[in-house]
């Protein structure tokens, strides 16, 4: 008879969290260090891993959510003024000896949940993290960074997706080479973050400037330079490779990453991350125009300029 001790480890578990510590990046970044009783069980997978924070409804010190498999579901049904805020991010760093994870948070005005939330976290304030349990045998899910085989990357990404490349950078081999490119909202933003000495880091702040008007055309010198000024293949596209046409980010997901297996060798690995109209347009240039192999590049929409937070 099967019994709460035989049940199989899930890939993810949530994890109950309080604030230990609050420190401030830059103008536009806040790290939060969470622990809690059971965080030396969360899987240090380091890279893109994604995590959900949940956060506390107003008025209320900790957090509640449906149990069981089908939370999700279940939470979703719930009348919005009874849902928890639950919304992704990276761990930016994991310290299972000590039960801490750090989580970086962009500070971009005060209209949503998780805005309102990083502007006024106070060491103390009870949250949960929906992560990878180090029990689990398997593969967890949630990390995207899958390099091909190929010692060059390229990097690029909004403020959004700062925290996940700059764990990435963090876990590169010390033999890789590349350009990691990253748009921020002011040049106070930099920040230090170790990395291979054949790893070019470059900020780019955008000082009122629209966004994507400093990573959109960074991305495109970049790639010329990483596959030494190669034409594009033939109409854009490597043989054999399906031409492509664009999402409409404003009904869909723009989510396309490589496979976990089965690497394709190449000269160029890209990863790139951020508001999605702008990776549609750096996906385009590096599928479309380049010509650069689908399977070797990973792009991602984190969010619609204009639009809420998703859940």
């Amino acid at each position: 008879m099967t019994t709460a001790e035989t049940l199989p480890i899930a890939p993810w578990r949530l994890f109950t969290v309080e604030v230990r510590a609050v420190r401030r990046l830059s103008p536009s970044f806040v790290r939060v260090t969470f622990t809690g009783p059971d965080l030396d069980r969360f899987a240090d997978n380091g890279y893109d891993q994604r995590i959900k924070l949940v956060l506390p409804l107003p008025g209320q010190h900790g957090v509640q959510l449906p149990g069981g498999p089908d939370w999700y579901a279940r939470w979703r049904a719930l009348p919005e003024d009874q849902r928890c805020p639950v919304r992704t991010y990276t761990a930016r760093a994991a310290r299972p000896h000590l039960a801490e994870v750090d989580v970086d948070l962009v500070l971009h005005g005060d209209g949503g949940p998780a805005s309102r939330w990083a502007h006024r976290v106070r060491p103390g304030d009870e949250a949960a993290l929906l992560g990878p349990d180090a029990g689990y045998p398997g593969e967890h899910g949630g990390v995207e960074f899958r390099p091909s085989a190929t010692d060059q990357v390229l990097l690029a990404g909004d403020e959004t997706a700062v925290p996940a490349i700059c764990a990435i950078l963090e876990r590169l081999p010390l033999d890789v080479r590349g350009r990691a490119l990253l748009e921020v909202p002011q040049r106070a933003d930099a920040l230090p973050v170790p990395a291979p000495p054949g790893v070019e880091i470059t900020w780019l702040p955008r000082d009122g400037a629209l966004h994507g008007s400093r990573l959109v055309p960074a991305v495109a010198a970049a790639t010329a330079s990483l596959l030494s000024g190669r034409a594009p293949v033939g109409a854009g596209r490597p043989s054999g490779q399906p031409s492509i046409a664009d999402p409409d980010v404003d009904q869909d997901i723009l989510w396309e990453v490589p496979p976990s297996v089965a690497p394709v060798p190449g000269p160029l690995y890209a990863w790139l991350a951020g508001e999605a109209a702008m990776i549609r347009t750096l996906r385009r240039h590096l599928v479309a125009e380049r010509g650069v192999d689908r399977r070797a590049v990973a792009f991602m929409g984190y969010w619609r300029l204009g639009r809420a937070d998703p859940s």
